[in-house]
Formats: C-alpha cells, structure tokens, sequence
C-alpha cells in the first residue's frame, strides 16, 4: 500500500492556501502532510487527506468557471461533544452557517473555511446525553 492510498481524499478549492491551512490545523485538528503553498497543500485527519488547492493549482485551472464556486457538499468530521466543540469555535471567532439541527442519527451543525468550503460537525445520538436526544 502506498501512503496515498492510506487515505480518502477531497479537493476543496480555495483563494489563499495558508489561511486554509491555518483553518483546518488551528482549528479543526488536521496536521500538514505537504505544503508547497501558495498554489496547494493537504491536510490530513484520521483517513481524511484534504487537499486545498489554490487558484494556480491544477486542481484548480482544471475546473470549469461556472462550477469555481463551492457547492453544497461538505465534509463531515464526527465530534464527541458537539456543543463544546462549538463554544470553542466561537471562542475562536468562528461564524457558523447553521444552527444545531437534530435528527435522528444524531446533531449537527455547520461551519465555513476561510473561502466558503462548508465543513459539518457531526455528534452521534450515541453521543448525546440521554436527556437530549429524540424520543
């Protein structure tokens, strides 16, 4: 096994590859794996390889104008305690997109990188106190 196929990767576009970097490291516990920054670098957590391509990346020059723009996919980063998870992100200064929604397979909520990418974080019902989750 190569050390690319240790891990599930997703491309995200972005304008200014160290913020993204900063971002995801500072604040959302991924570590650098490379990092030839300002065209690209990638992230890694657990299996998760993000690679955050800049915009004279080839990642990046490869996508079509009219889809440059983030979609309304995301990834998914499971927490064990989604709402100290979000006073510690507010604490940082970070907006969120949405508000808790609960469902149930668990509670969620969602967040922005510095160039729109939306990330969710995710705590399983399994996770919640019993006094919280659905009847």
């Amino acid at each position: 096994m190569t050390p690319s196929d240790e891990y599930v990767s997703v491309r995200y576009l972005v304008d200014d590859v160290p913020a993204a970097v900063a971002f995801y490291t500072h604040h959302l516990g991924f570590t650098v794996l490379t990092n030839p920054a300002p065209a690209f670098a990638d992230v890694i957590r657990g299996s998760l390889r993000l690679l955050l391509s800049g915009p004279a990346s080839s990642g990046a020059r490869a996508t079509p104008a009219e889809s440059a723009g983030p979609g309304r996919n995301r990834i998914h980063l499971v927490v064990g305690d989604l709402d100290a998870e979000i006073a510690r992100l507010r604490g940082a200064g970070i907006e969120f997109r949405s508000d808790v929604v609960a469902g149930p397979g668990g509670h969620q909520i969602l967040l922005a990188d510095p160039a729109g990418n939306l990330i969710e974080l995710f705590q399983p019902a399994a996770h919640r106190p019993a006094a919280d989750q659905p009847a």
